[in-house]
């Protein structure tokens, strides 16, 4: 079936664009306020006071750094308590390490720190929702912490923003105090009281004083170090280490509420204006920058560096021999970390990126007296050409990496060992060439996991790499006027060639790099849109149904319906059903095929979405695929359980199931038989069977629904068996109910679709019909009997829960007058079945509420086929 572009409307490109700008403008303002606090300063005597720092101030900064780190662990431990969960105390350490390592650089902590955590903490057996809760836990306590070591450092010293606040010293003292006294106090009395506390929508409410004592003593502990780290690097003059944790604490929330990556240019701009009268700028600059260094970059060069080695273990080999084998119990979590490499890879490029971007704007800070040695001119300005483009592409790369592009990961290595050739010619830089190396060979253990067949350009031209690339190009040429503002400009500049002109050779370096940017752009604008090849659909469902056939899935059975399009795998082994309903593609069930084929299936169905302008929505998804939704940055919430019979386990006989044996073997005395018929159907026994359909309609309201389940069509139902309920003892072996019975593959897995009876007999109808079949497949041997999902079932009703979980919990039990959700579950349950749950993943700027009303909307064709026949 052909794919047609969805356009979106005005307000969704509106309501997408304005977080993504007001990130790109924060970030701006804060790098303009930077550069206007260092006009005065020295770029060359910056680097000077940098590799001047005394080696026993470094060693002080990393051990608080080290200590700062292991604190932060403690706030994993003590959520992981709060949420009563028990973990063996390595995987808390790797977790919490990881994901604080990862989460500072990256910036957004709770996403990409939950991220890491949620493959490391699931392998332990906690689900999304529990990761989740554990993450806004960390959060909340970690700001609280913050604010609370700040206010209170401002109390007692109050001069220490005085030049940034526009309060006298009195006011100043007296309100730190008195907020931070109101928060102690609130917090205290609800946690000794078990109480919470209502803010109009919110809710608040206070762990045990036992856990909030100790996470208050982490978050004291994680402050003190954290400051003492940026501490001992500032220069003479700089405030005392006390109040100097209040001007620590202040930056830190604002960088944290500016949601700038790792607060960039915002903490810095906090720091510099709070410095009193008389402190060498340039010095607080040095001490900040080496700062970033050692307590953001250090930990995730450390982190990366572990999970490359596991990685490396894993998979035997060298590593393996040198280091020793992977231990067991950690196998899981190293195997579970997989989904979150390729985003970290892709950082790890961006960041080699911009270092050569740097390098390349910043060529040499070491005069030479030979102005004439043009041989070692001409090196030097290819050397800093090189670094330039190298860095935009390494750019560019990082986003096919997250893709999992193989051709982006073996461009990239030849990348960055280009790179390190160019910092060799530029002034025979030995330190970014180890460097470089050292990062090509972290990569090498990552190759598995980039095996994507797909073009490096596809998904790029989109709202987020243009921020991206803005937040480049602005950093760029910020960085390029403040190391040269000292030299004039004039045209000359772009045609001086001699080792001296470090200012001619950032200019070229900067515009040839600006020239691949332009023309990938420009290649990307201009790229006629691609059509896909439009399969007949008899074809379509024909193939769909031979991969079908080699599957365990009863829903993928559906595909079969008519009424969705079909998107195959490149190698045609796997496919994705989906519908279409104004922005949204909505992707029905997990993908089926081959698991190594359908986690790029699923990427490719994403890419198709958003390249056509839409956003893809994967709906009634099972827990198999949860990394992978994650990986894409989907947000998962619960849309009821799907209730499976273990036929192995299934028996009528017992206290528990008297009631449904005694109403069983009556309907067996009263004439009511199970057949089952298998394909080709007759016309007469589908003339029969419409006869029923026809009369179980007339009793609903809407139109048959579709999508999420079948229709009556004869070519769909030729495609299963029909389980038909027939009475002999009325003398006319009608059929008075059917279904029909989906069992692919193996048969291993069973379920129904379609289950229609004449209303006269609609009383345990039902109920005979699947303990009849349950019996018939559990004595053929089948494993697993799928009684079909409960919508809406299993929510959490808790008044901390998300909205969308409140009202799904709230139409579950009171939405009786639009579907009997209570009643449906109630009945499922009669055959004490297991519980799954079913989830629905969407991109995080998607109300589920809305992308549930357009779903309710597919499987009712449109409007009227909710209200109307």
């Amino acid at each position: 079936m052909p794919v047609q572009t969805a356009q979106p409307s005005l307000f969704s490109k509106l309501r997408n664009l304005v977080p993504v700008l007001l990130g790109l403008g924060l970030f701006a303002v804060g790098i303009w306020a930077l550069e206007h606090l260092l006009r005065p300063v020295n770029a060359a005597d910056v680097i000077a006071q940098m590799k001047a720092m005394p080696v026993l101030v470094l060693i002080i900064s990393v051990g608080a750094t080290a200590l700062g780190y292991i604190a932060l662990i403690g706030y994993d431990w003590w959520a992981l308590v709060y949420l009563d969960k028990r973990l063996p105390v390595r995987a808390v350490a790797l977790g919490g390490f990881l994901g604080y390592s990862f989460g500072n650089t990256i910036g957004i902590s709770v996403i990409s720190g939950g991220a890491v955590r949620y493959r490391i903490y699931s392998a332990f057996g906690l689900n999304a929702f529990d990761v989740a809760a554990l993450a806004t836990y960390i959060a909340v306590a970690m700001g609280m912490g913050l604010m609370l070591v700040g206010l209170l450092a401002l109390g007692i010293h109050p001069e220490a923003l005085a030049g940034v606040l526009p309060f006298s010293l009195p006011v100043i003292q007296v309100g730190a105090l008195l907020i931070a006294f109101i928060i102690m106090a609130l917090t205290l009395a609800l946690s000794f009281s078990r109480r919470s506390m209502r803010i109009g929508k919110a809710e608040i409410a206070m762990p045990a004083p036992r856990i909030l004592l100790g996470q208050l003593g982490v978050a004291i502990f994680d402050s003190t170090m954290a400051a003492l780290a940026l501490y001992v690097l500032l220069p003479v003059g700089a405030p005392d280490f006390a109040p100097f944790i209040a001007i620590y604490a202040a930056a830190a929330m604002v960088a944290i509420l500016s949601h700038v990556p790792g607060g960039v240019g915002v903490f810095e701009t906090v720091v510099i204006a709070a410095m009193p009268q008389g402190v060498s700028v340039g010095e607080v600059a040095a001490a900040l920058l080496v700062f970033r260094m050692i307590y953001f970059l250090l930990p995730f060069a450390l982190a990366f560096a572990i999970v490359s080695l596991n990685e490396a273990r894993m998979a035997g080999g060298l590593a393996s021999r040198v280091f020793g084998e992977l231990p067991e119990p950690m196998r899981p979590v190293v195997a579970a970390l997989s989904g979150a490499v390729p985003w970290l890879v892709g950082l790890w490029a961006l960041g080699f990126g911009a270092y050569l971007v740097a390098i390349g704007l910043m060529p040499s800070v070491i005069p030479t007296d030979d102005e004439s040695d043009l041989i070692s001119a001409i090196l030097l300005e290819g050397g800093t050409l090189v670094s330039a483009v190298t860095g935009i592409v390494l750019i560019i790369l990082s986003h096919g990496l997250v893709r999992r592009i193989s051709g982006a990961y073996w461009f990239t290595l030849v990348a960055i060992c280009g790179g390190g050739v160019a910092s060799l010619l530029n002034h025979f830089d030995f330190e970014s060439a180890l460097i470089l190396a050292l990062g090509a060979l972290a990569l090498l253990p990552f190759r598995r996991e980039f095996h994507r067949r797909a073009k490096i350009t596809e998904g790029v031209f989109s709202l987020e790499w243009f921020a991206l690339i803005a937040a480049v190009l602005i950093a760029g040429f910020s960085f390029f006027f403040f190391v040269h503002e000292a030299t004039p400009y004039s045209h000359a500049l772009w045609t001086e060639l001699t080792r001296n002109a470090n200012t001619s050779r950032a200019l070229r370096a900067g515009l040839a790099g600006s020239a691949v940017l332009l023309v990938f752009s420009v290649y990307l604008a201009l790229r006629p849109a691609r059509a896909r090849r439009a399969e007949p659909e008899v074809e379509a469902l024909d193939h769909a149904a031979r991969i079908i056939a080699s599957q365990d899935d009863p829903q993928a059975c559906l595909a079969l319906s008519g009424d969705k399009s079909l998107m195959f795998s490149s190698d045609e082994q796997a496919f994705v059903m989906y519908g279409r309903h104004r922005a949204n593609w909505v992707a029905f069930g997990d993908p089926v095929g081959p698991p190594e084929t359908v986690d790029d299936l699923a990427w490719n169905f994403h890419d198709e979405a958003l390249r056509a302008g839409g956003k893809p929505v994967f709906y009634e998804v099972s827990e198999r695929h949860l990394p992978l939704w994650i990986e894409m940055g989907m947000v998962l919430h619960k849309v009821g359980e799907e209730a499976v019979v273990r036929l192995a386990d299934f028996s009528l006989g017992g206290a528990k199931f008297k009631s449904m044996r005694a109403a069983f073997n009556k309907a067996k005395r009263e004439g009511y038989e199970l057949e089952i018929l298998q394909p080709p159907h007759s016309p007469a026994l589908m003339a029969e069977l419409a006869a029923v359909s026809e009369a179980w309609l007339g009793g609903k309201t809407g139109r048959e629904k579709g999508f999420s389940v079948g229709r009556f069509d004869p070519a769909y139902l030729e495609h299963f068996p029909i389980a038909a309920i027939r009475n002999g003892l009325e003398g006319q072996d009608r059929v008075i109910a059917f279904a029909n019975i989906l069992a692919p593959g193996t048969k291993r897995r069973v379920s129904v679709d379609l289950m229609r009876y004449l209303p006269e007999h609609s009383s345990g109808i039902m109920e005979f019909l699947f303990v009849s079949l349950i019996e018939h497949y559990r004595n053929a041997g089948g494993e697993e009997f799928s009684l079909g999902m409960a919508p809406l079932a299993g929510l959490s009703k808790r008044r901390t829960a998300r909205i969308w979980d409140r009202f799904g919990h709230l139409m579950f039990r009171h939405g009786g007058s639009f579907y009997n959700f209570e009643g449906l579950r109630n009945f499922k349950q009669k055959f004490h079945p297991e519980w799954r749950p079913r989830y629905i993943a969407l991109p995080p700027a998607v109300s589920p509420m809305v992308a549930m009303a357009d779903i309710a909307l597919l499987i009712s064709g449109g409007p009227r086929g909710i209200i109307g026949k």
